[in-house]
């Protein structure tokens, strides 16, 4: 399998999954590196590897009214600075052409879409610029699509690929994961990355905004570390019910420490062979 080397971090064959975590959207300087430095302070006491995940417009929101965020100029110089003074590498999600250059300069890992995975030109483009780029399996693919996915982005020139799945279109309002899918794509050779927290999302299920089923999130991500995945992609936030965005499928900050150490017990035992 191809491994990624990010900074001082390699991402996967056999080592220890990696964890991208952070709030869906940055609401403001603050808080953002708030969650920020208690996500590097939780994973550096566990030893697990961390990218900070926050974005800075999330342009695919039910509603028109919903909040999107503080935009590319003033986000990305947030995510900057988050990076410069925690020394974390960084993740964000690009919506637009526009975006991807500039971007690419500031982040680490940069996110295609779910939505917009299937848009070979965007996909093709990101992969030119970004260092490392992760994409984001639409609700609508089969696992087996996803080898299209990689092949457009490896045609770009760029090898070091993530592939995170988060959760299949299941009737109206719900998303079902088929674990399956999980060796069936890292059978690709790239490393997957299991979105827990989108994962139990209910797209557009609270009407004008996406509900979710929080509680839920613990027993995906236990049984996806068993399948073997290389990396565990939250949203979380110091208080859920208060979140501009996605708050019915994000983490307590307070329930990730027994959350992670009963994951990081799992990957060992997966990964390491029976004496």
């Amino acid at each position: 399998m191809k491994q990624i080397h990010l900074g001082d971090m390699t991402i996967g064959g056999e080592m220890p999954f990696v964890l991208i975590a952070g709030p869906c959207v940055i609401e403001d300087e603050g808080v953002t590196k708030e969650i920020a430095l208690f996500l590097k302070d939780l994973t550096r006491s566990l030893d697990i590897p961390f990218i900070f995940k926050a974005s800075y417009d999330k342009a695919n929101r039910t509603s028109l009214t919903s909040f999107r965020g503080p935009g590319l100029e003033k986000g990305l110089a947030i995510l900057a600075k988050i990076k410069e003074e925690l020394a974390v590498p960084i993740l964000s999600d690009v919506h637009r052409f526009e975006e991807i250059a500039m971007a690419s300069r500031v982040l680490d890992v940069v996110q295609v879409p779910a939505f917009l995975c299937r848009q070979t030109d965007f996909v093709v483009e990101i992969a030119r610029k970004a260092k490392v780029i992760n994409i984001k399996k639409g609700q609508f693919l089969s696992p087996w699509e996803a080898a299209h996915l990689l092949k457009k982005a490896e045609a770009a020139g760029n090898d070091n690929i993530l592939l995170t799945e988060r959760g299949t279109s299941f009737g109206y309002n719900n998303l079902v994961v088929d674990f399956r899918a999980l060796p069936v794509m890292r059978a690709m050779g790239h490393p997957v990355v299991f979105d827990g927290t989108h994962s139990v999302q209910l797209p557009g299920g609270a009407g004008a905004a996406s509900g979710g089923e929080r509680g839920m999130a613990a027993y995906l991500c236990r049984a996806a570390v068993a399948a073997g995945v290389d990396g565990i992609f939250l949203e979380v936030h110091p208080d859920p019910e208060a979140a501009l965005c996605d708050g019915p499928n994000s983490l307590y900050l307070s329930s990730l420490a027994d959350l992670l150490c009963t994951l990081k017990e799992i990957d060992r035992l997966v990964k390491q062979p029976c004496p």
